[in-house]
């Protein structure tokens, strides 16, 4: 293990692992509790289209996902606020047209090939270079700043829009905002789970840990550790295996700490039922006796 951390490559890939499994699960608590689970998805398409974008124009693939990305979370929200369609149909939407429109570019691209559209529709961490840890770092930051500064108002537009909007919060600007954010966490992770996946570990954590608490923040907390678990665990299973790709195994490991997570949670919602209801009888007997 301590030769596996002196290897550059693997170096690397880890601090890749480390950013995705912070960012996805921070984002995708937003989006969860707004009910846009799939949001992840329909971007990961239309960022594939930015991808296939800059292999034809000779640019860097992943500034090229940034731009076309952000273009796409964008439109949506914007079709999604104005009600002219409904969110479902919206999605579907950047769902078929990303996809054919990344796979139409990167048939015409010079140089372009399944292989080099596999590796981020599947994730190729193996792959990441510095440069990627730079842009995907600065990302990153970009994405964990907003969380930061901005959580609040977000956590409110996400339990009741019309609450927020009585609040004089400014709705339009913070739902464009998740959107962006999204849009950035979705770029983040196609180097290391892959575009297809990338929505698995943006909302699998999050499902997670909804099952074993109660409070925003907890759950938040909870699902960036388990990001991080997960993401550095299908890391180790690939690098001790050729055979295992990458982002399946981040993915299914997820899957795992889901089913585990469903199990305990059972026994610690009956713990606090029983709590709850032993409380309520010594209130019932303090007001008897008073």
């Amino acid at each position: 293990m301590i030769e596996l951390l002196r290897e550059p490559l693997f170096q690397l890939a880890l601090i890749a692992a480390l950013l995705v499994g912070l960012c996805a699960p921070a984002v995708g608590t937003f989006i969860v509790q707004r009910r846009l689970a799939l949001l992840g998805d329909g971007i990961g398409h239309v960022a594939l289209t930015g991808v296939a974008l800059g292999f034809l124009t000779g640019t860097a693939p992943v500034l090229t996902a940034v731009v076309v990305a952000v273009i796409g979370a964008v439109a949506i929200e914007l079709v999604r606020a104005r009600g002219r369609t409904s969110g479902d149909v919206a999605l579907a939407l950047l769902f078929y047209g990303g996809i054919a429109g990344g796979v139409m570019l990167m048939g015409i691209a010079p140089g372009g090939s399944n292989a080099k559209l596999n590796s981020y529709l599947f994730g190729a961490i193996a792959s990441v270079t510095t440069q990627d840890i730079w842009v995907i770092g600065a990302l990153a930051a970009a994405v964990i700043a907003v969380v930061l500064i901005f959580g609040r108002e977000l956590f409110v537009l996400c339990q009741d829009e019309e609450m927020a909007r009585a609040s004089g919060l400014p709705v339009r600007f913070l739902s464009l905002l998740i959107a962006v954010t999204a849009a950035l966490t979705v770029v983040i992770a196609m180097r290391v789970v892959g575009l297809l996946l990338v929505s698995a570990l943006m909302v699998i954590p999050v499902a997670t840990s909804q099952q074993l608490t109660r409070g925003f923040r907890t759950t938040m907390t909870l699902a960036m550790l388990f990001g991080v678990l997960a993401s550095v665990g299908g890391l180790l299973a690939s690098t001790v295996s050729a055979k295992v790709p990458p982002g399946a195994a981040i993915v299914l490991l997820a899957l795992a700490g889901f089913v585990l997570a469903l199990g305990v949670g059972r026994f610690v919602r009956r713990g606090r039922t029983r709590e709850t209801t032993v409380s309520e009888r010594a209130s019932m007997r303090v007001k008897e006796v008073a």
